[in-house]
């Protein structure tokens, strides 16, 4: 028998240093899984997922990498709309073209201000490190898979750690009392 649990999302919380700005509660410092999404329609819309064991250190962590160019990012407006508009592309391509990051750097931190202060952050605290890569991982696999526009969002390529074939199955239906758009009603992990 498959066990079953209720996975309870809170939120949204606002970008570590910008709740002054969007006045959205201060995300807490708890390990577990959390999501990017932005305001759309009577909702949310799913941007990114991961996990951590300190909200406030990852994502002290995620700024950093903003405001180098390393990651990927969208013109907000679109995003809000379910269009996948990209402003600067990270990952690979913004290490090597570093030079091109450095002529426009100026406006690609202020794109990068622009999508920190837009975010609307969901957290689940889970305190078992294996559980929050597995429900990562099903999240992330159900996205990558999907056909819905919210789909186009999230970016590819990331390292995934799901159930293994010796990890006994868990039905984990997600619970928020927002609409998430991209979150299923209901993951195997």
């Amino acid at each position: 028998m498959i066990k079953r649990e209720d996975l309870i999302w809170q939120g949204p919380f606002s970008w570590i240093g910008y709740e002054q700005i969007n006045e959205v509660k201060p995300i807490p410092d708890i390990a577990g899984v959390y999501l990017f999404t932005f305001e759309y329609l009577d909702g949310y819309i799913l941007r990114s997922v991961g996990v951590t064991n300190s909200m406030k250190r990852r994502f002290t962590e995620h700024t950093r990498e903003y405001k180098k160019g390393n990651y990927t990012l969208l013109d907000v407006e679109s995003a809000k709309n379910g269009v996948r508009k990209e402003l600067w592309h990270g990952w690979q391509y913004a290490k090597e073209h570093q030079n091109i990051f450095l002529e426009n750097k100026d406006v690609i931190l202020e794109f990068a201000e622009k999508e920190l202060i837009a975010y609307r952050l969901f957290i689940s605290e889970i305190a078992d490190r294996r559980k929050r890569e597995r429900i990562e991982a099903a999240i992330l696999i159900n996205t990558y898979s999907s056909k819905e526009p919210w789909a186009d969002l999230i970016d590819g390529g990331m390292s995934l750690r799901g159930r293994s074939n010796y990890e006994i199955p868990i039905k984990v239906k997600n619970v928020c009392s927002h609409k998430l758009y991209g979150l299923p009603v209901e993951i195997e992990i």
